[in-house]
């Protein structure tokens, strides 16, 4: 075992002044007239103070000797860490972490292969032993029933899932895998059964071909799982032949996943030194001091719903630096930052009154076991320990003793059901908020568990379908009028009861919801003076500070704002971008308001910022800066600084190169600087990674076209025929899209662009109107359907 010996009490400078009463450097100097003169009478005092001076310098030439400056760290293994943190181990042994994934054995595999079957969507598919293998038989790639070998296991509860492995070829080495594919084929290990795990608001049968069949992209371990659930994991992906050589160090959730690479700590703690180094510490992501944002942006990357900036995040580094958070949009999250779409904890967590007291994962979860520190109310009352019954007790909530209304989390973290087993609680800690719903539309826990006393009041059919809350959320959400109707009864009657509970002393502070909620419900065609209201609050939400508004909310606001190309908020915009006070997150999505200010601002406002300190705020600042159009306005000199801060953002898009949004986004910068070629590469690259997408061919066709323009004769020719071509081909992939997500606004437009690119007019005003009935307030949805009206009015 390693000897940390005094390593483990003088750990920092600080210590060692407190350890062996030193006086700081600057406080050592002692004039000569004050020296006390050594009498040789005492030789043997004289002779225990010399030792005793040699000692204490000893002592601090070995805590000033100190590691260089640049080590860079590697991983080492959980063997190295288990010598020494035997407790830690045995707590981790076991944990979700540690069962993230595994090679398919015995051991791991929690199914049942004794030749099990299973019936979805016409397909029996069979789930088999072939000797020490487990196999299962179901459709593939091409649309053939076959057998296929189970190589990893993935999760252990609520949940398990089987990996697949395709393309390995000879040129692959014994350390590196190739393509993995999760099958939708699941094992649930409450209720030990099989069953088949459908993607969200998806009742028909996935096709191959399609990114969501269990052979596609959105199944693929390397694009949506593999970063969160090994350690240093390289994805590998070579854009040229569309293949990976994926790596990792360990196959789970490992100790360096959370501590950072241990490889100096490692060998500080072995070295003879009684201290630990004075420029690297314990050699691993300090998560334990005062601050607890490293602890918290060390959790985050795989407990949040972000995009990728790099892909060389180290534990204990800023977050901003490395992800880009997704904001409280629509799709995701209700207007007041409820979860709705799966979001992973870290949205929420930053919405709360508990981060904002400085509460971090480790004060309710242990860290390596990952289990709550108490059971029940106790995990809240352990931290909220005011008079005796203050919260745990009926006069709080109101509610009988050890019922599911007495219970804290019921009511300040009510759940959401994600991959049809996996119960997900709201980490945004909130008070329900039931006059919200009754304003707003929005949910809140009250009528979560109230909604249910409606039942009788619903025809049988549609009782049967809604098992939890969030069912009759989003059957009302879908237009069914009695639901609705059934939700906002029960909102009205929590309400009711809020204000007899707590009368005058009742709390209802205003919420950023009611300034999204009105701008999501207004739009260009409202009274202008409910127009310009709706705006202006945004603008005083975006504007509030942290005590006030989390920093995920102001942006949101932002980021609502450029959506919509609302020009009045550029002034705002700028002010905020400017200020370096505040979060990254914010100030990236103010820069984004500026899309549609005149190149002289956009280079005025933004081009100081493409050197920023955040990495987040001088990307999209440089992004902004080129997809715009003001690059071309720019000065020599500042298009050079400009082409210097891309090559970062490149390296960006490319951490995602597996994925065709990576090299579609990449062609749309390089069309903004005038770098066709580059263009047409990046955009052809998008197509041979992912095949069936749509919009790559949709953006080189328009590309093309446009500089077919510059071009004479059989050369101009040509190059419109593979326009038509390129036309030709995305159409049935944008009917397909658009017929598989009817709600998404986005895609109903494409599809009527290109129907209209058709000459389909009719059914091109079809999607257009559906677009703009979706999305009312987005003006290019508005405006391509007019034109289109006019022009088939003026026929």
């Amino acid at each position: 075992m390693i000897s940390y010996g005094w390593k483990q009490e003088i750990c920092c400078p600080s210590r060692l002044s407190e350890t062996f009463n030193v006086l700081p450097l600057q406080s050592t100097r002692i004039p000569l007239r004050n020296l006390p003169t050594i009498s040789l009478k005492n030789k043997p005092a004289v002779i225990a103070g010399a030792a005793l001076l040699l000692v204490a310098g000893g002592v601090f030439a070995d805590y000033w000797s100190a590691k260089p400056l640049g080590i860079e760290p590697h991983y080492v293994g959980r063997d190295s860490c288990n010598q020494c943190h035997q407790e830690e181990a045995k707590a981790f042994a076991g944990s979700h972490h540690d069962l993230a994934m595994d090679l398919a054995t015995d051991e791991s595999v929690l199914g049942n292969f004794d030749d099990a079957t299973l019936e979805h969507d016409g397909l029996t598919s069979r789930m088999f032993r072939d000797g020490e293998r487990f196999m299962v038989y179901t459709e593939g790639e091409d649309g053939v029933m076959q057998d296929f070998e189970v190589k990893y296991v993935f999760g252990v509860d609520p949940l398990q899932q089987y990996m697949i492995e395709f393309d390995r070829d000879e040129d692959l080495g014994e350390d590196e895998i190739p393509r993995l594919q999760v099958l939708r084929i699941s094992w649930d290990t409450k209720q030990k059964r099989w069953f088949y795990l459908r993607p969200p608001d998806v009742a028909e049968k996935l096709e191959p071909g399609d990114p969501l069949h269990w052979t596609g992209i959105a199944q693929r371990w390397q694009t949506m799982c593999a970063d969160c659930h090994s350690t240093n994991l390289k994805r590998n992906f070579d854009a040229k032949t569309a293949k990976y050589h994926t790596t990792f160090s360990e196959i789970d959730v490992s100790c360096e996943a959370c501590h950072g690479p241990g490889s100096l700590h490692v060998e500080l703690a072995n070295s003879k030194s009684l201290f630990w180094d004075r420029n690297y510490k314990y050699g691993l992501a300090r998560l334990k001091g005062e601050n607890p944002e490293p602890q918290l942006q060390s959790c985050a990357p795989c407990h949040s719903r972000r995009g990728l900036l790099g892909s060389e995040f180290q534990p204990g580094q800023e977050f901003c630096d490395h992800f880009s958070l997704e904001t409280l949009q629509p799709s995701t999250y209700y207007d007041d930052g409820q979860i709705k779409d799966e979001v992973y904890v870290y949205g929420s967590f930053i919405q709360s009154r508990m981060y904002h007291k400085g509460i971090r994962c480790t004060d309710c979860h242990d860290p390596h076991s990952l289990k709550l520190k108490h059971e029940g109310n106790a995990t809240c009352t352990s931290c909220h320990q005011h008079d005796a019954g203050k919260y745990d007790a009926p006069s709080h909530h109101h509610h009988a003793v050890g019922s599911a209304g007495a219970q804290c989390v019921n009511c300040h973290m009510p759940h959401r059901t994600y991959m049809e087993v996996d119960p997900r609680r709201d980490h945004s800690l909130r008070v329900p908020r039931p006059d919200l719903s009754v304003r707003l539309g929005t949910p809140n826990a009250c009528s979560g568990c109230h909604v249910k006393d409606q039942l009788e009041s619903l025809e049988n059919s549609t009782r049967d379908s809604l098992a939890e809350y969030s069912d009759w959320l989003q059957a009302a959400e879908q237009g069914n009028s009695e639901v609705a109707a059934a939700i906002k009864a029960t909102d009205q009657w929590c309400d009711d009861a809020c204000e007899k509970w707590y009368g005058e002393n009742r709390k209802q502070p205003p919420h950023y919801a009611e300034a999204i909620a009105a701008f999501r419900q207004s739009d260009s065609a409202s009274e202008p003076a409910n127009r310009k209201q709706a705006i202006d609050k945004m603008l005083r939400l975006a504007l509030q500070n942290d005590d006030l508004t989390p920093a995920i909310a102001r942006a949101t606001a932002f980021t609502d704002l450029a959506r919509e190309g609302v020009g009045e908020a550029a002034a705002t915009a700028e002010d905020v971008i400017s200020n370096r006070e505040e979060h990254p997150m914010v100030r990236a999505a103010a820069a984004n308001v500026l899309m549609t200010a005149s190149p002289n601002r956009i280079r005025r406002v933004l081009l100081p910022h493409i050197d920023d300190e955040s990495r987040l705020v001088r990307t999209e600042a440089t992004r902004v800066i080129v997809t715009s159009g003001a690059y071309q306005s720019l000065r020599p000199s500042d298009q050079r600084r400009v082409d210097q801060a891309l090559r970062e953002v490149k390296d960006i898009y490319m951490a995602a190169g597996d994925r065709a949004g990576a090299h579609m986004a990449w062609a749309t910068i390089c069309e903004g600087q005038g770098r066709f070629p580059e263009a047409v590469e990046s955009y052809e690259t998008a197509m041979r990674v992912e095949p069936e997408t749509t919009g790559p061919r949709t953006n080189l066709a328009s590309l093309l076209e446009r500089l077919a323009t510059q071009m004479n004769g059989p050369q101009a020719q040509a190059v419109m025929s593979r326009v038509a071509e390129l036309r030709e081909d995305e159409l049935p992939r944008l009917g397909r899209d658009a017929e598989l997500a009817p709600d998404n606004a986005g895609l109903q437009y494409r599809y009527g662009l290109a129907l209209y690119l058709a000459g389909k007019m009719d059914q091109a005003m079809e999607r257009l109107n559906r677009a703009v009935e979706l999305e009312p307030l987005v003006p290019d949805f508005r405006q391509a359907r007019d034109l289109l009206q006019q022009k088939l009015d003026e026929e």
